[in-house]
């Protein structure tokens, strides 16, 4: 086996620097291109809720405003689409095109002329699944038509257009084929070494493993092994080979990671086969629910030890901390500074606005 041997530690803090966690990017309104950067840095944000994206950028940049990126959307310079694992990312306009084509394999599995019905339905017009789906319905009667709808998804890239996601604003999920609503087709034949090295960048070192997790792409191996001699190669402690790009930053173990608030669904968590480089598996278990939505998750020392959630009441804003385990003492401050931070962003005109931690339980 070759490449010398990198710790839990070390794979956590390389993960917080290509994730831009261990320190917030310059602010973005010194920088007017540097939201579009950093979505296509981190290969697109989980997007399943409108709004997580929003609070994904807002931990990693300074400065960062809704509007910089509610701006993106409504510009058609992001796009909202189902890519990675068939869930929703929310993605630059370029990645859209590159990136659909090399995750469809993954998604190809109903016929193509429920594919072309769904794609002739939603470019006449916007449409929400519940429509399309009762129109697929008319032609094929028998099958529910949320599961039409769902396997239209699939096979036809379907952006979901504003105002849903904008900032401010409300609105159903409405959907256009990609091509129609960026003017461009998608690329014709991408290669999925494209697809290793954006995966690499912002989240390795990593197996094969992790690498197929996350992209919910099979038989990514031999395509992995075309790249070996350009790979720097690694082993983790239960000497699992990790390829990485040569260049990327693999800080040493014992660089301080800040406190970080993490948004619901962010990809730090999901982009792995073997998490534990941030979340332990028993705290993994804790942080998710039984219908699969993942919380916000709070970050010290570089690893989960808790969620987070935002309610409100009348003009009063609350941040709660629900901790998994005890919480250093020197963490408490910067996490109420932080708390104090995200609650000014999401709900500016509160007052007051308070963080709370509840009591750590079994």
């Amino acid at each position: 086996m070759s490449g010398d041997v990198l710790t839990q530690r070390a794979l956590n803090r390389a993960l917080l620097s290509r994730q831009l966690l261990l320190s917030r990017v310059p602010a973005a309104a010194d920088r007017p291109g540097q939201v579009l950067e950093t979505v296509e840095h981190l290969a697109g944000l989980q997007a399943q809720a409108p709004f997580p994206p929003y609070y994904g950028l807002w931990s990693r940049l300074d400065g960062f405003r809704p509007a910089d990126l509610a701006g993106l959307l409504t510009t058609r310079q992001v796009v909202r689409i189902a890519l990675m694992r068939g869930t929703i990312h929310l993605v630059s306009a370029r990645d859209c095109l590159l990136l659909r084509p090399l995750v469809q394999p993954a998604l190809d599995h109903v016929l193509a002329r429920l594919a072309a019905a769904g794609r002739a339905l939603a470019g006449r017009q916007p449409c929400t699944f519940s429509e399309l789906g009762t129109h697929l319905a008319q032609r094929w009667p028998g099958h529910p038509p949320n599961s039409l709808a769902q396997a239209v998804r699939v096979l036809v890239p379907l952006v979901q257009v504003p105002p849903r996601a904008v900032w401010g604003a409300a609105g159903q999920a409405r959907h256009v084929p990609a091509e129609a609503w960026l003017g461009e087709p998608l690329a014709a034949r991408p290669d999925a070494e494209i697809l290793v090295r954006r995966y690499l960048t912002a989240f390795g070192p990593a197996t094969i493993a992790d690498l197929q997790r996350w992209s919910g792409r099979a038989r990514l191996g031999e395509t992995v092994r075309r790249l070996r001699p350009e790979l720097a190669l690694f082993r983790d402690e239960q000497g699992r080979e990790l390829f990485d790009l040569p260049e990327a930053p693999r800080p040493g173990p014992d660089m301080p990671a800040p406190a970080r608030l993490v948004a619901e669904f962010d990809n730090l968590l999901l982009g792995h086969a073997d998490r534990t480089r941030v979340i332990s598996d028993p705290h993994r278990r804790r942080l998710g629910t039984v219908n699969a939505v993942i919380p916000g998750a709070v970050l010290v020392d570089g690893f989960v030890i808790g969620s987070w959630r935002i309610t409100a009441a009348g003009e009063t804003a609350t941040l709660t901390i629900r901790p998994f385990e005890s919480v250093p003492r020197a963490a408490f401050a910067a996490l109420e500074a932080e708390g104090q931070r995200l609650l000014e962003f999401a709900r500016p005109a509160a007052a007051p606005r308070d963080v709370l931690f509840e009591p750590v339980t079994g």
